[in-house]
This record gives structure tokens, C-alpha cells and sequence, in this order.
């Protein structure tokens, strides 16, 4: 693996070719966006096959012409008559539709998912009347936009477990079930990026004002851990310049198993992380941290992490992109850090402190020596083999000690897949 970096973000060298994280404007806020679609590598049996497959262009360009297909010429795992089209990899009942792009002069509907229909619109989101305290990992699935199930040792793509873990993904406690909600805003300037709902995790208690439980300071603990948990291995991970302590309290994580469709490349999702530990306590021992921690690791990520900024920096109050917040109440940034300090961003509080409004972050329980702040949505891509079974786990914790919590919203998780070719079939030459 080779890293380029640049004033714009990080560009990720991938089976040849790159996936480019940048930061763009998003949502009313930054966005931490990436390609991995082409970029993320070919899927298998795709440029060739067992069969005479003579494509045109095998990214979904043109048509192709295929003679004597099969048996699954295009080792997708289906063979025809359930294979649409034996000729290309990207067409199986196991791929996932893909859209025609109307701004490719040479792209052709074609029916990936081989169900009879070309280019149908999406399922609805699944999320709806999902309940804030449901502890239910499967609707924290839906929540997030996972709507589709699997199997162990099946064919279909989707969901095949989750699971309610600590950061080190062993099982969590009935105790730590206020760490983690299912909300549909986060105060009235932050909503579901798409569907009804979104994931809730905290460090300490994932639930807004007003809802029962709701925590009534900084250092709610949730979990019951009276002492350090494990961390994942190689984690927390230290900042350059900036070395955080070893030891995680409150930690709470969802691990969802997963097959990808067979003509996936990558997969992306958004998140927003807030916590009581910015401004002050930027670049100190104090560094909570989010993770998305995925498995096997793909290319490109931190120690299986595939959440971090363009300097490699783990999602925390240290990320570049820690933007909402209030320039007059968060004017004490980093002044516990001691040596070796960074400077204040500049500029400071870009997105203001609107988008704290209604979470618990905005009035820090009525003390004037409290702060918080949070980034706005951000977008994290990473790239996956096709019908590659692998897990993410999404977690959550306080490093240091058990005080001034962080909570992370996700939602929006989407495939990203490569289109099918149109296949002319011709009979073999006599």
C-alpha cells in the first residue's frame, strides 16, 4: 500500500488504482467522502472466463458477446438458468441492482439482480416505527439502513448476524443497554440522513432530553464497568504528537456479520461524533475515540479501522473535522495539553453550534466550566470484495477515565457495486 497525500484528503492506493478520501461540503457541513466503486478493484472472474467472453468494456460501458456460457463461466457462483447472465460477474440473483447512470452517454440498463426488472426502484427504508429504547440488535440494523438478511453459508447478500458488543467485540452486558438508541433526530437541526432513524452510540447514555433515562451529567456511566475494559488490539489509537492513555471505560459496540452482493466493490456510511471532551482536552490522555472496525482488514485501513481523517488521525476530539461548536463558549481549546500543542483550527466553529441544539451537548447541564462540541456528518468509504463475508464493528468508548462522554451517530449505509453489461448471446460457430 502506498499513501498520497494532499491539501485535499487522502488517496488510497488499491489493487492498482485509488480510493480518494477528500473533504467536501455535505449536509450543510464537511464530509469525509470517498470513490471506491471502479477504484476498489475488479471483482472475480470480471476481464474473462471460463467461457469465449469478449467484452466490449467490463465496467457496465457496452455490450459484450457471449458464446457457450456456462457451467458459471463468470465463477460469480450461479450458473443459468438462475444466472441471468453466465457471462458477466456482475449480473447474478446475488448482485445488487445498480441504477443507470443518466450522465453516462454509454452506460445500458441491465438487470444485475437478475429478477426480471432493469433498473427498479429501491426497496423503502426498513426503519420506520423503530422505537428510541429498542434493544433488538436487528433493528439497529435497520436503522442504519441494512435491510436485506442472509444466511450462513448461503448465496444472498445482507445481514447474517448482529450483535451487541464492547469495543473488543465481546459480548456486552444487559447493563450497557442505555449506551446505545435508535432516534430519529438529534435535536431539531440534525435528522436521519436518510429512512426514519438512525444508531445511537455513547459512552454515556443514547437518549435525548426529554427521554427516560436521559443523562443529567458528563460522566454518565452505563455499562457498569467499574474497572478498564480491553481494547481492541493496537487501540486507542495515539495521535501523532498527542499520546492518549491506554485504558477505555464505558465502551459499547454493534458487530454486524455481513455477505456483500457479488458485484459489490466497496460500501460507505455516514457518521457524526460529539463529545464533552472538546475544546479542553484536545490532544491530552483524554482521547475518546469512535471506530469502524471491519474484518478481514481491507486495504487502505488503520489496523482494520476505516474511520480516520487525512492525516490518519482516529475519529475523536482531535479529528480535523471537529467543526460545530460555539467560538465563545469552546475558547479554551487544548489548554490541558501541556507540551507540543496544536493551534487553534482556523477557522474556529465553522458550522457554529446549531446542530447541538436539543442533543444534551448544547447547555452541558448548565455549567459555565463545561464544553462540548461534535462534527458535522461525515462520510467514510472502504472497499470490499464481491460476496466477500466479513464484519463491522461499530464502537464506542472513553479513554482515560469514565468522564465527559462522546457519542456517535450512524446511519446510511450504502453498497457500492459495479453494473452489468449488456450481453449479446450468439450460438458457438458450426
Amino acid at each position: 500500500m502506498r499513501l498520497f497525500s494532499n491539501s485535499s484528503g487522502l488517496a488510497v492506493l488499491v489493487g492498482g488504482s485509488f480510493v480518494v478520501f477528500s473533504c467536501t461540503a455535505g449536509n450543510g457541513g464537511t464530509e469525509l467522502s470517498g470513490n471506491s466503486s471502479a477504484e476498489a478493484g475488479p471483482t472475480s472472474g470480471q476481464g474473462g472466463s471460463t467461457g469465449s467472453f469478449n467484452p466490449t468494456n467490463t465496467g457496465g460501458a457496452g455490450p459484450g458477446i457471449c458464446t457457450e456460457p456456462g457451467p458459471d463461466a463468470d465463477h460469480d457462483g450461479f450458473d443459468v438458468p438462475e444466472d441471468c447472465n453466465d457471462c458477466d460477474s456482475n449480473v447474478s440473483p446475488g448482485a445488487i441492482e445498480v441504477p443507470t447512470d443518466p450522465m453516462d452517454p454509454d452506460a445500458e440498463p441491465s438487470d444485475e439482480d437478475c429478477d426480471g426488472e432493469v433498473d427498479e426502484a429501491p426497496a423503502p427504508p426498513c426503519d420506520t416505527g423503530l422505537f428510541y429504547a429498542d434493544s433488538n440488535p436487528a433493528s439497529a440494523v435497520k436503522a442504519i439502513e441494512l435491510c436485506e438478511t442472509a444466511t450462513p453459508n448461503g448465496q444472498e447478500y445482507g445481514v447474517i448476524q448482529a450483535t451487541w458488543v464492547r469495543a473488543n467485540g465481546t459480548p456486552a452486558t444487559p447493563m450497557s443497554q442505555m449506551a446505545f438508541g435508535l432516534q430519529q433526530n438529534f435535536g431539531p437541526n440534525v435528522l436521519a440522513q436518510r429512512g426514519e432513524n438512525m444508531l445511537m452510540l455513547s459512552s454515556g447514555f443514547a437518549r435525548l432530553p426529554g427521554q427516560q433515562g436521559a443523562a443529567t451529567s458528563h460522566y454518565a456511566s452505563t455499562t457498569g464497568y467499574t474497572a478498564t475494559s480491553p481494547a481492541p488490539p493496537m487501540f486507542p489509537q495515539n495521535v501523532p504528537n498527542c499520546a492518549g492513555d491506554t485504558e477505555i471505560y464505558d465502551d459499547i459496540g454493534l458487530e454486524v456479520l455481513l455477505r456483500a452482493p457479488t458485484n459489490a466493490t466497496g460500501f460507505r456510511f455516514r457518521f457524526k461524533f460529539h463529545s464533552f471532551e472538546f475544546a479542553e482536552y484536545v490532544c491530552t490522555n483524554f482521547n475518546d475515540q469512535f471506530i469502524a472496525l471491519v474484518s478481514p482488514p481491507p486495504m487502505g485501513s488503520i489496523n482494520g479501522n476505516v474511520s480516520f481523517d487525512s492525516m490518519g488521525n482516529p475519529v475523536s476530539v482531535n479529528i480535523a473535522y471537529f467543526d460545530v461548536c460555539d467560538p465563545n463558549q469552546n475558547n479554551d481549546f487544548a489548554i490541558y495539553c501541556g507540551s507540543g500543542c496544536p493551534p487553534m483550527p482556523n477557522p474556529y466553529c465553522p458550522s457554529g453550534p446549531n446542530e447541538l441544539m436539543g442533543s444534551g451537548f448544547d447547555n452541558c447541564f448548565g455549567s459555565s466550566l463545561e464544553d462540548a462540541g461534535g462534527t458535522s456528518w461525515l462520510q467514510t468509504t472502504s472497499p470490499i470484495d464481491g460476496g466477500e463475508e466479513f464484519t463491522v464493528r461499530f464502537a464506542i468508548w472513553d479513554t482515560g477515565d469514565s468522564a465527559y462522554d462522546s457519542t456517535v451517530l450512524v446511519d446510511d449505509f450504502e453498497w457500492i457495486a459495479t453494473p452489468g453489461t449488456m450481453v449479446i448471446t450468439e450460438p458457438p460457430p458450426e
